[in-house]
């Protein structure tokens, strides 16, 4: 068996055009989807993220502010300009870049964001939202990936999912949103017993820990679609995710690869939160 590759890179393209039309006619009605982005601090991966992102909105007709800070600024700077993007008409999604430098506490900046421009889903009014299955803004990577079963007609319901991770940002609400697809779904992290044991169950395997090539084709029960939202760096600089490709991809029905999956699909659905924030504006 060789896997259906999910490609990322095409998803993303298509769902951004229609994110454009839509940004265009809000425009023309007088509003233009904002979203402000703050770094703080020099790290090279923040950077290239929050470029990533201001690209993106740029290419997709929103209107982009980049706000940067030393690693030194004191949190009540950023503080006080949370409080002036919060009312700011022209701004409909805010984020701050993570992680944050030790003297700040990341819960308390997180918090400081409306609900309502919340687009990365993290404030914890959203996360009840989610958990009670009315979502207002749907944790980017996590919507990403519904995404790629939504386009590639892969119905979660009844399927034994397998969720290895346990981040609020990942693995936490991949589970409420497979739980509501009618997924049985099981979440796995270090303190697990007997790891493959759970994902050679998995009909649907998402792999969100951070170890590069971790999940082998021996873990992976032979059809089952898997999702690598894993992306580490390796000695020679070339970026793999969680999973063993070349392995799985034999064993699996389908499969992201990376880079080239879930990543241009998590700056994608970003956009889309950012824009169905404007919309609800000008209902």
């Amino acid at each position: 068996m060789t896997a259906r590759i999910l490609d990322g890179n095409a998803l993303a393209q298509r769902l951004r055009a229609d994110f454009k039309t839509r940004a265009e006619a809000l425009a023309a009605r007088g509003t233009r989807p904002g979203l402000a982005v703050i770094l703080v601090g020099e790290d090279p991966a923040s950077q290239v993220y929050v470029r990533n992102k201001v690209n993106a909105c740029a290419q997709a007709g929103f209107h982009s502010a980049k706000i940067s800070y030393p690693p030194d600024v004191e949190p009540r700077v950023v503080f006080d300009k949370l409080a002036e993007l919060n009312a700011d008409p022209a701004i409909h999604g805010i984020l701050v870049q993570l992680p944050l430098p030790k003297h700040f506490d990341s819960d308390a900046v997180l918090k400081a964001i409306a609900p309502a421009k919340d687009v990365d889903g993290f404030h914890a009014e959203n996360i009840g939202a989610l958990m009670q299955g009315h979502p207002r803004f749907i944790p980017c990577t996590p919507y990403g990936v519904m995404q790629f079963f939504a386009d590639a007609g892969i119905d979660p319901r009844g399927k034994e999912a397998v969720i290895l991770g346990r981040s609020n940002i990942v693995g936490k609400p991949m589970a409420m949103l497979l739980l509501q697809a009618s997924a049985t779904v099981t979440i796995c992290h270090s303190q697990t017993r007997d790891l493959a044991f759970h994902t050679r169950r998995a009909d649907i395997l998402v792999a969100a820990l951070g170890k590069a090539r971790f999940v082998t084709a021996d873990m992976v029960k032979p059809g089952a679609v898997v999702i690598d939202v894993g992306i580490n760096r390796l000695p020679d600089g070339k970026l793999c995710g969680d999973v063993d490709f070349a392995g799985v991809s034999e064993v699996a029905s389908a499969i992201t690869p990376v880079p080239g999956g879930v990543g241009p699909m998590t700056i994608t659905m970003l956009l889309a939160n950012t824009l169905e924030a404007a919309e609800r504006e000008v209902r």
